[in-house]
């Protein structure tokens, strides 16, 4: 129940599920619980019908009920108030035990957890992180809309991979294959190719990497934002703060009951966010004691190293990484010279958070990267064809969003910020 919205003395109805009972004889006690929080139902044998204290005894925890009655205050009770039931009406009866304690004195593992998800959810502190997902992802787009963006659908079923062809869902397409998108960024390309100047598109990604970490699973949120008429790379960083900034600040202002149930704190980074470059980046590796050679790509303990030295120099939780080696990015990625790309990732408490940065728009220089990465231009054509009919400069990022919720609360695992997650061993509930 939301406090501050009820005042003692007047009848109230509420609905929700039965988190505890307590009988002490001549007085009953049932804490019910709705998506709000909870309230105190007390039972004075000498306040209350008959049917009303003799119907505590049909009732189980995880129930739900409907209950009427008048609120009073209470200072042992929780919140100060406790409702005095008029009636009580059994919606739906429970069977015992539960297969989770929902008090959360009992703690499952978090297979279990998963297993029983619905269940799970219950949990005051698992729905803490959900509603706080729904904040972030509505920032999103107000921050994107406000800045000129506008939502497209792109589509989630590919006719060709992306990326690597290791990395995809095959699925059954009529009499053909097809792939479940990796990231709908092609097809983002092909908007900017057809005249929308800033997009974005909110929704889920696929990866069949066989990783079983805290950080991976194979169904993923995204926020993918590209952009057109940029100069360079440092265009596209510029929103993307300002999105991160932007959200976090929301967070921060309109989640605070959340927040307090997850005992967790935000912190609003400034801008700008401080950026590490390649090759400098070896350096400083290797003065930190991890050697990689030059050409290399960042392994996760760089990731770990580059976040702890940013974080001492800047004070900072947030950073990118641009010019990362060519020879490790797809063939759509513009050159900065031979060696290195105006690829930027964008790394959250040593976790990388977002992939993106400066787009090749011109086709003959397409076409050639293309080849040197040993990829068929006939299987790729349908991508490659409007960029020979004028595409302006452009690019963009695509943010994972349970990452974000991840990191930003300190959660152990992303599936915790998954609601059904799917990975290489889970794909039910």
């Amino acid at each position: 129940m939301r406090k501050g919205e009820f005042k003692p003395g007047k009848i109230y109805e509420v609905w929700g599920w039965v988190e505890n009972l307590r009988d002490l004889r001549s007085i009953r006690f049932i804490i019910i619980r709705d998506t709000f929080g909870t309230v105190q139902v007390s039972m004075p044998k000498k306040a209350v019908s008959e049917k009303v204290f003799n119907a505590f005894d049909s009732i189980t925890k995880e129930s739900v009920v409907h209950i009427k009655g008048k609120l009073k205050s209470e200072k042992q009770a929780r919140g100060g108030l406790e409702l005095i039931p008029d009636s009580i009406e059994m919606l739906s009866v429970s069977q015992q035990p539960v297969p989770l304690d929902i008090s959360g004195k009992i703690e499952s593992n978090l297979d279990k957890r998963l297993d029983w998800r619905s269940i799970d959810m219950r949990r005051l502190d698992v729905q803490a992180i959900f509603k706080i997902e729904s904040k972030l992802t509505f920032a999103m787009h107000e921050f994107l809309e406000k800045h000129g963006f506008i939502q497209l659908f792109e589509p989630c079923i590919m006719g060709a991979a992306s990326e690597s062809g290791a990395e995809v869902f095959p699925i059954k397409y009529y009499d053909k294959e097809a792939f479940l998108r990796q990231d709908p960024q092609l097809h983002r390309q092909l908007s900017i190719a057809g005249g929308f100047e800033r997009i974005y598109d909110l929704g889920p990604n696929w990866r069949a990497e066989p990783s079983h970490t805290t950080r991976h699973v194979c169904e993923h949120r995204g926020c993918a934002v590209e952009m057109a008429f940029i100069k360079d790379e440092q265009d596209v960083n510029r929103v993307e703060e300002g999105l991160v900034i932007h959200v976090m600040g929301a967070v921060k202002s309109k989640c605070r009951e959340e927040l307090a149930v997850l005992n967790r704190k935000i912190s609003v980074p400034k801008k700008p966010f401080p950026e590490l470059r390649f090759p400098e980046i070896y350096d400083i590796l290797r003065k930190k004691g991890k050697k990689l050679r030059k050409g290399d790509d960042l392994d996760r303990e760089s990731e770990i190293i580059l976040s702890k030295y940013v974080k001492e120099k800047h004070d900072t939780d947030f950073f990118f990484v641009n010019r990362f080696p060519f020879k490790a990015k797809p063939f759509y990625v513009m050159r900065y010279d031979d060696t290195w790309a105006r690829s930027v990732d964008l790394v959250y408490k040593g976790l990388e958070l977002s992939s993106g940065g400066q787009r090749e728009h011109r086709y003959d220089v397409l076409m050639k990267q293309m080849k040197e990465k040993g990829l068929d231009p006939a299987g790729l054509k349908w991508f490659t064809e409007p960029f020979r009919y004028g595409v302006p400069p452009h690019g963009g990022f695509c943010l994972g969003i349970e990452r974000f919720v991840k990191q930003m609360l300190g959660l152990d695992n992303i599936r915790e910020a998954t609601l059904f997650p799917r990975d290489p061993l889970r794909v039910l509930p």
